[in-house]
């Protein structure tokens, strides 16, 4: 307790209402979100052959398969209903650069925002106290708005290949015995996608907070506090000449007459219409 109330007195965590530190945490939890979700899916589709010779059928064929999708190399047994021969079938594809590039991304999104967080809370003074610190966060936040954005539609477009590729009926093609038609073959169920369609939308979510956040990361930097003080420069010194030089055109005097400097006036030049008569 000791330690952890030196840590809270010695951090300033006001800085996560603001702002650059509250998105900064959105961003920590949903790159967890992200990963998880498509890192650790696993799925699984049955389907049924059922062969002419009740012996040989297998109404019951589990297909496993999981992350990162290298189809190819997930296989299952299914029987040729010639006697007792069965065959080894593999699944057609790899979506695995996809899928892990994605995975690879909110990792280090999940790093990122982890440190930048700390730093914020514990490092405040040292952040600020250089342009370095602000400058170099927001080139990260620029390159991973740009990262979050290509890997969650490639991983969006590589999902669909996935599904398109584990659908029952399209398994049914690769094996042997559905190609005869005495032989039928059936579907039971197909793969649980919610998961994975929670890691696309889990991607594109980042995006926007990644996107978002630029502006916040910028206001931190000297681009930034340079054109603030130029421009509050500028209507200073724009504001000072106008209160320079009163307006001497003319007055009114306390009667409220309007007078209104006159050529009789100049030294040397008369001083009534009467003197010049």
């Amino acid at each position: 307790m000791d330690t952890a109330n030196q840590l809270a007195s010695v951090g300033t965590f006001q800085v996560l209402k603001l702002p650059l530190g509250f998105i900064r945490v959105l961003e920590w939890l949903f790159a967890i979100f992200a990963f998880a979700t498509c890192g650790g899916y696993s799925g699984q589709l049955r389907v049924s052959v059922d062969c002419m010779e009740k012996a040989s059928s297998n109404l019951s064929i589990a297909i496993d398969f999981a992350y990162p999708f290298r189809l190819y190399q997930m296989s299952f047994e299914a029987p040729m209903c010639e006697a007792t021969r069965r065959e080894r079938v593999y699944l057609v594809g790899d979506y695995s650069s996809s899928a892990e590039f994605f995975v690879t991304i909110a990792v280090f999104a999940f790093l990122y925002s982890l440190v930048a967080a700390v730093v914020y809370i514990f490092f405040q003074n040292k952040y600020r106290e250089n342009s370095r610190g602000p400058f170099i966060d927001f080139v990260v936040t620029v390159v991973f708005s740009f990262m979050w954005l290509v890997s969650s539609s490639a991983w969006a477009k590589a999902l669909s290949d996935v599904k398109v590729a584990t659908d029952p009926d399209e398994v049914q093609l690769l094996i042997s015995a559905c190609k005869v038609q005495t032989n039928k073959c059936g579907s039971l169920h197909g793969p649980r996608w919610s998961g994975l369609n929670t890691s696309v939308v889990f991607g594109f979510l980042n995006f926007v907070l990644w996107a978002g956040n630029i502006w916040f990361v910028f206001k931190e930097t000297s681009w930034h506090k340079g054109a603030s003080r130029l421009a509050g420069g500028a209507a200073e010194k724009q504001g000072g000449t106008f209160s320079q030089q009163p307006y001497n055109q003319g007055s009114f005097d306390t009667q409220g007459n309007f007078s209104q400097p006159s050529e009789y006036s100049q030294v040397g030049g008369p001083t009534s219409y009467s003197n010049q008569m």
